[in-house]
């Protein structure tokens, strides 16, 4: 199909595009008509771990072998040392690479 239309790979992107920043854009402009109280600041400063966790699961749960757990290990780990959400992203990343690198 896209072979055959350019156009239509063109358009198809820019109508995702389109989605994909009015999605972000109506999540600001709806969240800027809340009152943000405690109960909510503590769940939205949990979000992106249960983010990540969302997504991690299920390859450990569909055997994701050792570079998976040990990429989870060591993002544990560093969260728990720096409590530092970007460092422990690093750490499991540079982990699962060098896991990968030796073939695990």
């Amino acid at each position: 199909m896209i072979e055959s239309d350019p156009l239509g790979f063109a358009a198809a992107l820019a109508a995702m595009t389109v989605t994909v920043y009015l999605s972000r854009a109506g999540g600001y402009w709806l969240i800027g008509r809340v009152t943000i109280g405690p109960r909510l600041r503590r769940m939205l400063d949990a979000l992106p771990g249960a983010v990540i966790a969302a997504s991690v699961a299920p390859i450990l749960l569909h055997g994701g072998g050792l570079r998976a757990g040990l990429s989870m290990l060591a993002a544990a780990a560093t969260m728990m040392v720096l409590r530092n959400d970007f460092a422990a992203v690093l750490a499991g990343v540079a982990v699962a690479a060098g896991a990968f690198a030796f073939g695990l």
